[in-house]
């Protein structure tokens, strides 16, 4: 048995989307977003205390990225996954550790809005400039996805892969803080990977960490 340890709109979402992607069988460990990611037994799975952890034949992992390799491989290497030697595991891997890149800008911003107890511990600037960086993350994918080559409805030329999943989660949770009004191409895939069953199944059911649809920066005074 598999089974992931969890908390709603974060990360590990995305290993659940995969999950919900695959012919296998798992159970979900669901936490709140709050101090009992430090205790002992969390930090055994996950010795940063952060979600996803994973635990699969006795063994334990922590990281997105490598859950998301080692899961393809296993369970799922050639539709979801992309092998060594076939001509998209370039961009499989590019793709895949890019998710990340968004993420850790969303990350500052839930920190930024949400996490700190306090308004003067918060910033405008910093805010405005990892909203900014957001949008080159969001041009990065309007690139590759209105790239006029045949069958670009996916990230990969291959098709739907375990990078349109985690790019998309990235891009779920990015966009409590900058919208994709100026990437139509970009909207037009988030539509697209997001009317599967998989990854509506990975929603949160009931309490998440936002409130609110959409945090914009405050005015730098």
């Amino acid at each position: 048995m598999i089974t992931l340890h969890h908390c709603p709109q974060t990360r590990s979402m995305r290993t659940l989307w995969l999950l919900n992607e695959m012919d296998v069988e798992y159970q979900v460990r669901t936490y709140a977003f709050d101090r009992s990611l430090r205790d002992p037994a969390y930090l055994s799975l996950s010795p940063a205390g952060r979600v996803p952890a994973l635990e699969i034949d006795g063994e334990r992992m922590f990281e997105t990225g490598a859950i998301t390799e080692y899961l393809c491989e296993r369970f799922s290497p050639e539709r979801l996954g992309r092998m060594p030697g076939v001509p998209d595991r370039m961009a499989w891997l590019v793709w895949l550790h890019f998710a990340e890149t968004i993420s850790q800008h969303t990350a500052a911003l839930t920190q930024q809005h949400i996490a700190l107890r306090e308004d003067h511990m918060r910033s405008p600037i910093v805010m405005k400039l990892e909203a900014a960086r957001i949008g080159k993350c969001y041009d990065a994918l309007e690139a590759r996805l209105s790239t006029p080559v045949e069958n670009r409805d996916y990230l990969l030329t291959s098709g739907f892969s375990a990078v349109d999943i985690s790019v998309g989660q990235a891009v779920y949770m990015s966009q409590y803080f900058a919208r994709l009004d100026a990437h139509p191409a970009v909207a037009e895939w988030y539509e697209r990977i997001t009317e599967r069953e998989s990854f509506a199944e990975s929603l949160p059911q009931g309490e998440g960490i936002y409130e609110k649809d959409f945090y914009p920066p405050w005015p730098i005074e």
